[in-house]
C-alpha cells in the first residue's frame, strides 16, 4: 500500500521557496495578490480571480495545494496576502497562530463516496470499501482538508482504522483523489459533494454515514498581509451575491449568501452618543482598512428609535442602552451585548452644595441637569430610576436643562449654569479632574450597550466584520479607557 509520509519542515520551505511564498518583502509597486487556496476549490476561484483582474486591474497570483500543507507553508514562510481552505478549522487554526486577520465563508461542502459513472462497482456504504475487490483512494489527513474530515467521521463511528488499512493509496489534494477515479486506478474514493460535479465521468453514492457533516470554504486575509485593503476587496468580490456566489452555485457548491457587490461600499451606522468617544477611532481605522464609508450618525437612543420607527433603515445599530433595541428588535439581528457604563452624579468641583445622594437633588436651591426621557436612553434610564425611588415629581421644579446627549449636561456643569447633572460614567471620563462625582448607590444606575445588524442591510458580512473590529482587545482596552465596563464574551472561543 503507498502512503504519504507527513511532510517535514524542511521539505515544505523547499516547497513554498518554489512556488514563490518566500520573497524579501521588499515593497514594490502594483504587486500582485498572493492567495493560497485549497486545491478542490480552483475552479470558481480561478475563474473569479481573472474576472476580478479585469474589473479591478489587480493581479492574483494563486497557489494551491492541501489546505493543510498550506497552512504548514503559512506559519513558516510568514508571506502572503490570503489564504482559502476547504475546512474552516485551518482558519481557526490559523487564526489561534496570529496569522488571520478576518475572514470571510464562502460554500459549504459535504464528504462523499465517489464512483466511475453508473457504480460498476455497486458500492452502496463505507464497509463496501472494505471489501477484498474494491480499491480506493483517500485524502491525506495531515495534507487535504477532505482527508482530515474524513478522519474525523470515520473515527466517531470506530471505522477508521479499518479503512484506513484497506486503502489504497493517500493523495495531497481531493483532486487527485478524483483524478484516481477518472482514470480508473481506483474504483472509488471520498471526495466532496462539489468535486464530483465537476467530473462528467464521476457519480457520487448518498450514504447515511456521511448525513449532517458539512464542511465551510473560508477564506481569510492575512495578518502579515502588506496590501490589506486590496486583499480585503478581493475577499468581498469572493464572496458577493453577484458574482462569488453564482460561480460556486454554477460549479457545483452549495454558496454562502454574501454582501452585493461595491467597490467601495457605504454603510449607514446609527450610534448612541455616549459611545462615540469608545468607537470613533476603531471606525476610522475599520474605513481605512476596508476601503469602504462608515456613515455615522450619532445621536440620543431615543431620536434614533423614533426615525427607525418612521422608517429609516441604518445597516447596524448601537444603542446606548439594550432598553432601545428592545423597542426596534424586529428591525435588527445577531444583537450582540458590548459594553456598560454606570449611571452618577456629577457636581461642580470641591462639591459646594454638598451633595451626598439622590435626596439632595430635591433642595430648594439646586439646578439640575438630566436627559431627555424622550430622546435619551440616559433620559429614560434615569427617569425610570427616579420614579422607583419616588422622588422624580418631586425633583422636576429644580430641573433647568433636559438635553437630548450627556456631553451638553457636562458642558454646562463646567461654566457654571448647572450644580448637579445625571449622566454616565463615560461622560465624564476625560473630565473628572474638573468635576466631583457621587456614585449611586443602586444595581440600576447602570446601562447595557448592545449591537444589532440590519435585517435588511445587503452588506451583512461588512458589518459582521465590524462588530469584530469593535469588540476587539485593542477596542476593548478604548472603552475601558474612556469610563465603559465589558459584556462581549466571544462564544467562538468557548464553543471549540
Amino acid at each position: 500500500m503507498i502512503t504519504i509520509k507527513k511532510i517535514k519542515p524542511i521539505l515544505i520551505v523547499l516547497f513554498f521557496s518554489i512556488s514563490g511564498m518566500i520573497s524579501c518583502n521588499q515593497p514594490s509597486e502594483n504587486k500582485s495578490l498572493v492567495l493560497y487556496c485549497a486545491a478542490g476549490i480552483k475552479p470558481p476561484v480561478e475563474k473569479l480571480a481573472r474576472e476580478y483582474e479585469k474589473i479591478s486591474g489587480v493581479q492574483v497570483e494563486i497557489q494551491y495545494g492541501g489546505s493543510g500543507t498550506l497552512l504548514s507553508g503559512l506559519r513558516i514562510a510568514q508571506s502572503g496576502d490570503l489564504y482559502l481552505a476547504a475546512d474552516e478549522s485551518y482558519l481557526k487554526e490559523a487564526s489561534k497562530l496570529g496569522l488571520i486577520a478576518e475572514t470571510q465563508p464562502l460554500a459549504y461542502l459535504s464528504p462523499v463516496i465517489a464512483v466511475k459513472k453508473g457504480n460498476p462497482k455497486n458500492i452502496a456504504a463505507i464497509e463496501d470499501l472494505l471489501k477484498e475487490d474494491i480499491s480506493f483512494s483517500l485524502g491525506n489527513p495531515d495534507a487535504a482538508s477532505i482527508g482530515k474530515y474524513t478522519k474525523k467521521i470515520l473515527e466517531s463511528h470506530d471505522l477508521w482504522e479499518a479503512v484506513k488499512e484497506a486503502a489504497t493509496v493517500f493523495k495531497p489534494t481531493v483532486n487527485e483523489v478524483a483524478n484516481d477515479i477518472r482514470i480508473g486506478a481506483v474504483d472509488a474514493g471520498i471526495i466532496w459533494d462539489a468535486t464530483v460535479n465537476q467530473y462528467e465521468e464521476l457519480d457520487f453514492v448518498h450514504t447515511q454515514l456521511f448525513d449532517g457533516f458539512t464542511k465551510q470554504v473560508t477564506v481569510g486575509v492575512l495578518s502579515f498581509s502588506e496590501q490589506p485593503t486590496a486583499a480585503l476587496g478581493f475577499l468581498r468580490y469572493l464572496s458577493s451575491r453577484e458574482f462569488g456566489n453564482l460561480a460556486f452555485e454554477t460549479l457545483g457548491y452549495k454558496p454562502v449568501e454574501g454582501d452585493i457587490w461595491e467597490e467601495k461600499p457605504s454603510i449607514l451606522f446609527f450610534s448612541g452618543g455616549v459611545n462615540r468617544i469608545a468607537i470613533e477611532s476603531t471606525i476610522q481605522e475599520f474605513e481605512s482598512r476596508e476601503g469602504v464609508t462608515v456613515e455615522r450618525v450619532y445621536n440620543g437612543c431615543g431620536i434614533l428609535v423614533a426615525q427607525i420607527k418612521a422608517g429609516q433603515r441604518p445597516d447596524a445599530y448601537f444603542t446606548c442602552d439594550i432598553s432601545f433595541m428592545d423597542m426596534v428588535h424586529d428591525k435588527f439581528k445577531d444583537i450582540t451585548d458590548v459594553s456598560n457604563t454606570k449611571i452618577l452624579m456629577a457636581v461642580k468641583q470641591g462639591n459646594p452644595k454638598n451633595v451626598a445622594g439622590l435626596n439632595d437633588l430635591l433642595k430648594e436651591d439646586m439646578r439640575i441637569g438630566v436627559c431627555n426621557p424622550q430622546q435619551s436612553a440616559l433620559g429614560e434610564l434615569t427617569k425610570r430610576l427616579l420614579e422607583q425611588k419616588g422622588i422624580w415629581e418631586q425633583m422636576l421644579p429644580n430641573v433647568y436643562s433636559q438635553t437630548p446627549t450627556a456631553d451638553l449636561l457636562v458642558n454646562q456643569l463646567r461654566t457654571g449654569s448647572l450644580d448637579a447633572v445625571i449622566v454616565y460614567e463615560a461622560n465624564i471620563s476625560k473630565v473628572r479632574d474638573k468635576v466631583t462625582v457621587i456614585p449611586i448607590d443602586d444595581s440600576k444606575a447602570i446601562a447595557f450597550q448592545n449591537y444589532g445588524i440590519g435585517q435588511n442591510t445587503t452588506h451583512y458580512w461588512l458589518l459582521t466584520r465590524l462588530l469584530k473590529s469593535i469588540t476587539s482587545n485593542a477596542s476593548r482596552e478604548v472603552f475601558l479607557d474612556n469610563g465603559f465596563g465589558w459584556e462581549y464574551v466571544n462564544d467562538s472561543l468557548i464553543n471549540e
